[in-house]
C-alpha cells in the first residue's frame, strides 16, 4: 500500500474553446505525444459536426459524452473460492475517463476515412443515443442489472 496518494495534476484548458475537459479528451486521443496533431483532429471533427447537424460542435461533443457515461459497472470479487461480478457505482472521475476512452476507442474502429471523420461521426451518432459507444454502456448497465443479486457483496 502506498503511503501517500498522488497529487492531482493540473490541467490547462485547451487553447480554442478554453475547456479542460477538451484538454482531458485530447490527452486520451493522443498517440506518442503528438499533441497538436490530436488538437488538429479534435477541432476538425468540431467543425464537421457543425456543419453536419447545424449545432454548436462543443455542445453536440458534451452532449455526446453525456450519452456515454457509464452509471454503473460490474467489478469482480472473490468471495470463498467463487468470483462474482458486483456491480458498483462509478465515481465521477472515472465516468468521465470511461467515456472518453469508449468514444475514441469506438471512432477508431469505425470505416470512414480519416480520424477526424471517424470522431465526428461516432460523436454526431452517441449525441443521438446511437452507435457503438452508447452500445457499450448500455451493454454495461446490462451486466450490473444482471448481477443485482449480488450487489450485497460490495466491498
Amino acid at each position: 500500500m502506498r503511503k501517500s496518494k498522488p497529487k492531482k495534476r493540473i490541467i490547462l484548458p485547451d487553447p480554442k474553446f478554453n475547456d479542460v475537459q477538451v484538454t482531458r479528451f485530447v490527452n486520451n486521443m493522443m498517440i506518442d505525444g503528438k499533441k497538436s496533431l490530436a488538437y488538429t483532429i479534435f477541432y476538425k471533427s468540431m467543425d464537421l459536426v457543425e456543419k453536419r447537424t447545424s449545432e454548436n460542435g462543443l455542445d453536440t461533443w458534451k452532449k455526446a459524452l453525456n450519452n456515454v457515461m457509464p452509471a454503473v459497472e460490474v467489478k469482480s470479487r472473490r468471495v470463498g473460492g467463487a468470483n462474482f461480478q458486483v456491480p458498483t457505482e462509478v465515481r465521477p472521475e472515472r465516468k468521465i475517463s470511461l467515456g472518453m476512452k469508449w468514444l475514441i476507442n469506438f471512432a477508431r474502429k469505425r470505416g470512414e476515412k480519416t480520424m477526424y471523420e471517424k470522431l465526428a461521426a461516432e460523436i454526431i451518432s452517441a449525441s443521438k443515443g446511437e452507435g457503438a459507444a452508447v452500445k457499450k454502456k448500455e451493454d454495461t448497465h446490462r451486466m450490473a442489472e444482471a448481477n443485482k443479486a449480488f450487489s450485497h457483496f460490495r466491498f
